[in-house]
């Protein structure tokens, strides 16, 4: 994997917004689990973006074709009725509500049945040409963007004005995963789950359509030692030393 050069930084903690004429599109990639919906919706609060969870289209997709009965194997009619589904967000919420058919589908694509097969549907290479224009044309109607997912820096803006890259030792992961479904009073099977999450990688990493790679110019962070904070304050002092240039 490519790692750029570590950068020095010296920003000051005053308060730091993105100024309101200027369009920007921020992008965080990186592997499942790596915190990349919390610290990106939490960045684009703090500088005054809008945030896109594209990994909520893909779960989206995936519940559609569970609560559908579709036959995995069956491209054109998964792509027909997530297509239908004219998936888009509630902007009015704090997260936007991800809309299928115009009525909230975000409590349904969390749930382990839709985990287990959204990493197979994600890979659908028609499905993800339909997601990537869905995702330009947010970018069009909410130009200023956090935008997190598998392949945002490198397929779908890659033009984006800073690229993130999230990684983290998958047994990190796997003990953060953990801990969210004990909280959620969740029966636990740690093995299980770092399982998931190497097989997770490497069906993303080595899909054929929109695989999961770090960008040659995104700026790489391990959160594996970093706390939440710890990790939102790093994309903050990156955004805004790059913002201000």
């Amino acid at each position: 994997m490519h790692t750029p050069a570590a950068t020095t930084l010296t920003p000051s903690r005053r308060e730091f917004t993105v100024p309101p004429d200027r369009n920007t599109i921020i992008t965080i990639d990186g592997p499942a689990g790596t915190g990349k919906s919390t610290v990106a919706r939490e960045l684009a609060s703090r500088i005054g973006l809008d945030f896109l969870d594209t990994g909520a289209m893909y779960r989206a997709a995936a519940a559609i074709v569970i609560d559908f009965g579709i036959d995995q194997r069956d491209i054109d009619a998964i792509v027909s009725k997530v297509a239908s589904a004219d998936l888009h967000f509630d902007w009015a919420a704090d997260p936007p509500t991800i809309l299928a058919w115009d009525k909230p589908i975000d409590h349904r694509i969390r749930d382990a049945d839709v985990t287990a097969i959204v990493s197979p549907i994600a890979g659908i290479g028609k499905l993800r040409e339909h997601m990537v224009r869905k995702q330009r044309i947010i970018a069009n109607q909410h130009p200023r963007l956090v935008s997190e997912g598998r392949d945002q820096g490198s397929v779908v803006f890659p033009d984006a004005d800073v690229k993130f890259y999230l990684d983290a030792e998958p047994a990190v992961r796997a003990a953060r995963r953990a801990e969210q479904l004990r909280a959620e009073g969740r029966t636990v099977n740690v093995d299980r789950l770092l399982a998931d999450i190497i097989a997770r990688d490497h069906s993303d990493s080595t899909r054929e359509d929109g695989p999961l790679v770090c960008p040659e110019d995104a700026v790489v962070i391990d959160t594996s030692t970093l706390s939440r904070d710890g990790v939102i304050q790093r994309l903050e002092d990156e955004v805004r030393v790059r913002i201000s240039l």
